[in-house]
Order: structure tokens, then sequence, then C-alpha cells
């Protein structure tokens, strides 16, 4: 096993059967080292993006939850699917940055609504460091951030590229997007007859969505063609229900310790999750589809530059924490 440590909260741990799928791909591709450059240029745009100025209280608290650390997979898809078309991280970090601002604010969301119902909310999160007033602030003023980031900041790309990324992210995180999904998570929470589909919908939503904006948005910015936007559209989506598989699974099979977060949340809440309704197995044989449904969208794009979005797949599939 190997273990990739980006920053003091950021670490990737591989397992020898993510290094036998990573060998596999042609041509050969240095995932450890992608990641690590992409993280590492994600953290220094984010530094710059949220710098001290009155008041202090908000921005050190926005900063303390962006800039804690975090795989960064957003932000890299974002980029990874402009360069796929050719584009350069610039033209895409601002949109980079914006899509990490709103997970961070999401983020930030769940806490308060662990805050208030009670259930146990971690030691370091920023409700329990700054208060339940300024983290609501600070989620608000992330979420602004994040819009006039991508309007004020995005260089070299025509305005209407700018405008469609805008929607993009909008439609994500409003009411046909993260919030629909959340507020089905939360009215579904102890009811018996909650279906495949309708667990579908709620993982589409509250995870998928995000992430289809991140890749999305990265095509849109480097000018790709309508037809490649919503073949990335579906290859985003695969990924955005597979990592939310994969969450489902290691939220029932791993320790706290090993997630780096709570373990077995979702069964003190009594959610519905595909473990719960399909079991573990039928779990894992869903997961390795979406990822092979995933990696064939793909297909037809230079080799070398779906690498990175090939090996994320491949990640987000066999990922431990």
């Amino acid at each position: 096993m190997l273990t990739l440590h980006l920053l003091p909260s950021v670490t990737f741990v591989l397992t020898k059967e993510d290094i036998v799928k990573e060998e596999d791909q042609k041509p050969s591709f240095d995932f450890k080292s992608y990641m690590v450059q992409k993280a590492t240029t994600a953290n220094q745009a984010l530094e710059s993006a949220v710098s001290f100025r009155s008041p202090i209280k908000t921005q050190e608290a926005m900063r303390y939850s962006l800039l804690a650390g975090g795989k960064r997979i957003r932000p890299v898809l974002c980029l990874a699917a402009c360069e796929l078309f050719g584009g350069q991280e610039s033209t895409a970090i601002p949109a980079a940055c914006a899509v990490e601002m709103i997970h961070t604010m999401s983020l930030i969301h769940d806490d308060l609504l662990a805050w208030t119902t009670n259930i146990v909310v971690e030691e370091n999160q920023l409700t329990t460091v700054f208060g339940e007033e300024i983290a609501v602030l600070a989620g608000d003023a992330l979420l602004a951030l994040a819009f006039e980031h991508i309007a004020v900041s995005t260089l070299g790309v025509t305005p209407s590229r700018i405008v469609r990324a805008v929607g993009e992210i909008a439609k994500a995180i409003g009411t046909e997007g993260l919030v629909a999904g959340q507020v089905v998570d939360i009215t579904s929470e102890g009811l018996t007859d909650v279906g495949l589909d309708h667990l579908e919908f709620i993982h589409l939503h509250k995870t998928a969505a995000l992430l289809e904006a991140s890749v999305v948005m990265g095509a849109i910015l480097r000018g790709a063609c309508d037809d490649d936007v919503e073949r990335l559209r579906k290859f985003a989506r695969c990924i955005g229900l597979l990592f939310q598989v994969v969450d489902d699974i290691l939220d029932v099979t791993k320790y706290s310790k090993e997630l780096g977060k709570t373990a077995g949340k979702d069964l003190m809440a009594d959610k519905a999750t595909y473990p719960k309704l399909i079991g573990i197995e039928k779990s894992w044989e869903f997961a390795d589809k979406l990822k092979t449904d995933a990696v064939d969208l793909l297909q037809g794009f230079d080799p070398a530059k779906a690498a990175p979005l090939i090996a994320l797949a491949n990640y987000i599939a066999y990922r431990q924490n």
C-alpha cells in the first residue's frame, strides 16, 4: 500500500489494486504526481482568493474551513476537464476555486444541521470553533465569493462562456441540484419504503451535481462543443454517483480513524444507503459498473489528455477514505 501525503490533512491511500488499475492504463500516467501538483495549485489559488480584510473574524472563519485541507477532487476535475480540450490551468482555476468554496459551504451547512439536531459534531468543526452565527455567515460569504470569483477572476474567456459556467454551478447547488438532494435526504430519514430510484435521486442531486458542475465548467470554459460537454456530463454523473456508493460502503465497513471522519453516521441517522438496500456485495458490483461506464464515456478522446479523468474515476472507485 502506498500513502500519498499532500498537506497535513490531505492523504491519498493507494492499494495494490489501485496500482494495478493505474498500470493497466495506456499511456502511462503518474496519478500521484498529478494530484500533488493540481492540489497544490488549487490550495495556492484558494489561499490568495480569501485574503484577510475587515471584519477579520469572517475571513478567519472562511479560511479555517476552506484551507483545512482535503483531496480537492472537485477542483482537480475542473482543471482536468479543461485540459482534456487543450486548455490551461489559468483558464479554469477560478471556477475550480469556486466549486471548492461551494463544497466547503455545503460542509459547513451539514455541520450546522448536525449542531441544531443534537448529532455529535467533530471538535474541530467550524461551528464548534467560531460558533453557530459566524459559521452561518462564513458559509454565506463563501457562496457569494464563489460567484464573484468566477465572474471577476476568469481571464481570456468570452463572457458568454463565463455566463454559461455560472449558470451550471448555480443550477448544481439550487433547487435542481444540491438543495433538492439535501431536502429529499432529510425528509427520507426513517422512512421504510425508500427504493433505489429514490436513493439515486438523492445522490445524483446531493453529491453528483457538484462534481458534474466541476467537470462541465472546465469543458465549457475551454470552449468544448455541446456534444463533448454532454458526454462529460454523463461521465461526471457516473463518477458522482460512484463517489456516493463507495462512501456508503466505507461508512459501514471502515472505522472512524481510517475514514478521517465519524463512521456509521448514516446508520445512526437511519438513512437509506446502497448497502442497506442491496447489500455490500451488490453495492460493490454497482460501483464497478459505474466506474466502467465512466471510463467508456472517455473513449475517443486523446488518451494522454483523458488519462487524468480515467485515473480519477479509478481513484474514486477504489479509495479507502
